[in-house]
């Protein structure tokens, strides 16, 4: 599942009249690399959700055959239900197995293809090194993978996890947040990581699509 019905706020006056997901980086939109690199995996059943400028999202990408790909939508109307609340109204369309959930609004060479046999219980969450507009980080890895939230050596979660449909079976419909039902899963031991230490963005301001514009441009590493 591709999460692409965030409103884009930040990314003003861009997203106001194109979906955050749609904006281009070197001639490219940000969800269609994704996209791409899902693929490249062997990833191919893939689902988006969408809210805000919804329908130009449809429309670009279709049903995913151009891209080697089968798209399947869960549309939110213009609010959006918040990730988990987005999550939780597309599981008709994901299965009784466990399921990727990417952000749209990230861009990584993470390599996909390891999540296709990589265990999970409730959760596996990929973290990153801090970036500068986040330093604290969000999750402490423990030494047997498991994650926790202690206050202390904590990572940032990319927006790359794979969930198992239990971790949503006791959770509220509507808007619901992700980060309490993981904060909950943790405390009881269930949720696992890994570090990501190759290139990764998050695209949340003008200035850092341009810088990940600038990435593609020259293929030079960048400071996240």
């Amino acid at each position: 599942m591709i999460l692409a019905a965030g409103r884009g706020e930040r990314m003003m006056p861009l997203t106001q009249h194109t979906p955050k997901p749609l904006l281009l980086a070197a001639g490219t939109s940000l969800i269609e690399r994704t996209i791409r690199r899902l693929v490249g995996a062997g990833i191919t059943e893939l689902v988006i959700n969408h809210a805000y400028l919804g329908q130009q999202i449809e429309a670009a990408l279709g049903d995913g055959r151009q891209f080697g790909a089968r798209i399947q939508y869960s549309p939110e109307g213009e609010k959006g239900l918040e990730t988990a609340g987005g999550i939780i109204h597309a599981l008709p369309l994901l299965g009784e197995s466990p399921f990727l959930v990417i952000n749209a609004d990230i861009v990584t060479d993470y390599p996909f293809a390891l999540l296709r046999k990589q265990p999970v219980d409730l959760a596996h969450l990929i973290l990153v090194p801090n970036p500068a507009h986040h330093p604290h980080g969000d999750f402490h890895l423990q030494a047997d993978s498991r994650l926790s939230t202690d206050a202390l050596n904590r990572f940032t979660f990319s927006g790359i996890g794979l969930y198992s449909p239990q971790l949503f079976s006791h959770a509220p419909t509507g808007a619901t947040k992700l980060a309490p039902l993981l904060r909950a899963a943790m405390s009881e031991r269930r949720v696992t990581g890994t570090l990501f230490d190759g290139f990764w963005m998050d695209i949340g301001t003008p200035e850092r699509l341009a810088l990940v514009e600038k990435h593609f441009m020259t293929q030079l590493p960048l400071a996240s």
